[in-house]
């Protein structure tokens, strides 16, 4: 069992010890070209992303507190825009119902947008 558990290890660090001694130095890394370059217009320059609900529902509260009383119900197929933020709380205005109120950012906010560079 324990002659195994030997061999086992072995393996393992001599299948990361190859590709570690087979990589090429940072000084033989070739420049980026012109066809390489990055281009002009980065992600990083376009406009953040909208607010989404990413729960089933959110309730909508009167003040930002979970224990504020609940105006109404914020669903994912609701079309809603957000006027101001307090903390990980969000005053938001329900376009589908009219109602407005605050939503917890846990479950209403931005997504992250990837820039492969």
């Amino acid at each position: 069992m324990r002659s195994t558990r030997i061999a086992i290890s072995a393996a393992m660090l001599g299948a990361l010890a190859v590709p570690a001694l087979s990589a090429t130095p940072a000084s033989a890394a070739t420049l980026p070209t012109a066809a390489t370059a990055i281009p002009a217009v980065s992600c990083h320059n376009l406009p953040p992303l909208p607010y989404t609900v990413h729960a089933k529902a959110v309730t909508i509260r009167s003040k930002a507190s979970s224990k504020s009383t609940a105006l109404g119900v914020l669903y994912k197929s609701h079309k809603f825009s957000v006027a101001k933020k307090s903390g990980n709380w969000l005053y938001i205005t329900d376009k589908t119902t009219g109602v407005k109120g605050w939503v917890s950012g846990t479950y209403v906010y931005r997504d992250v947008r990837m820039c492969l560079d």
